[in-house]
């Protein structure tokens, strides 16, 4: 079945992502550096660390923005470093970004259309994809609004559902939250346990801690390009080198 909600599966079942000793050189600087990851499918996977600590690279890496130095991406037990972007679109893995960049002057279902075209079977079935992914991202009322007419939050949303009407397994979120208000963060955060409930693994880089904290099943930290520390958010925020590095006292779980 073609659709948003068409592929459940037991969460953590199965690794979907796995990243070995994956690194990433620009000149003399190294942005990452030996980065071992395994993402599990169903799962939403948080990545945080200081700013120019190297989440985005590492984005742009598995979805083939950037190559990689050295090191291994496999999806789905395939080799996709060598892989163009839309090649691993196609094999389904979709991100956000930082800023939300929407079609300007095309209406929110055009720019969701777009998406739905890069693997729908026909224009049909685009078009209804389109219209469940609007509606699951409350946008169904704002279809015929252009791009550049949307606010901030409704621009992130749409920036989420074009990544989802690519029908992703994997869906990479680059600070979906930045700009939005405490009552926004915690919809955002509703949505997208809602998306994860539909088999849809989530990675998703966030500064806003308390949302990634909640959020998410798994967090690594990155840190000058590195992996520092990973595992529950009970055991990050219990990690000396991460609240050192990152987090700071006040984030500190204490133990029960």
């Amino acid at each position: 079945m073609e659709g948003v909600g068409a592929q459940k599966k037991a969460r953590g079942s199965m690794g979907l992502l796995k990243l070995s000793k994956l690194s990433k050189s620009f000149g003399g600087l190294q942005a990452v550096k030996e980065v071992n990851l395994e993402i599990n499918q169903g799962e939403i996977f948080g990545l945080i660390g200081p700013n120019g600590s190297g989440k985005t690279t590492l984005f742009n890496l598995i979805s083939g923005a950037l190559r990689l130095t050295e090191g291994s991406i496999r999806f789905r037990e395939e080799e996709i470093s060598k892989l163009k972007p839309h090649e691993i679109c196609k094999r389904g893995i979709a991100r956000t970004f930082q800023i939300a960049r929407p079609f300007a002057d095309v209406s929110a279902y055009e720019n969701v259309i777009i998406g739905a075209l890069n693997q729908a079977s026909s224009v049909s079935t685009a078009a209804r994809i389109t219209d469940e992914v609007l509606s699951l991202t409350h946008l169904l009322n704002k279809k015929n609004v252009n791009g550049k007419n949307l606010t901030i939050p409704e621009r992130r949303r749409l920036e989420l559902a074009r990544s989802l009407a690519t029908q992703p397994k994997l869906l990479m979120l680059d600070e979906p939250m930045a700009g939005l208000t405490p009552t926004e963060v915690e919809e955002m955060g509703e949505l997208l346990r809602r998306i994860r409930d539909m088999g849809i693994t989530i990675l998703i880089i966030e500064h806003i801690l308390q949302a990634v904290m909640t959020l998410s099943d798994r967090i690594a930290v990155l840190n000058y390009g590195q992996k520092i520390a990973e595992g529950t958010p009970e055991e990050i925020g219990r990690d000396q080198k991460v609240v050192e590095a990152y987090l700071g006292e006040e984030y500190v779980i204490a133990d029960s």
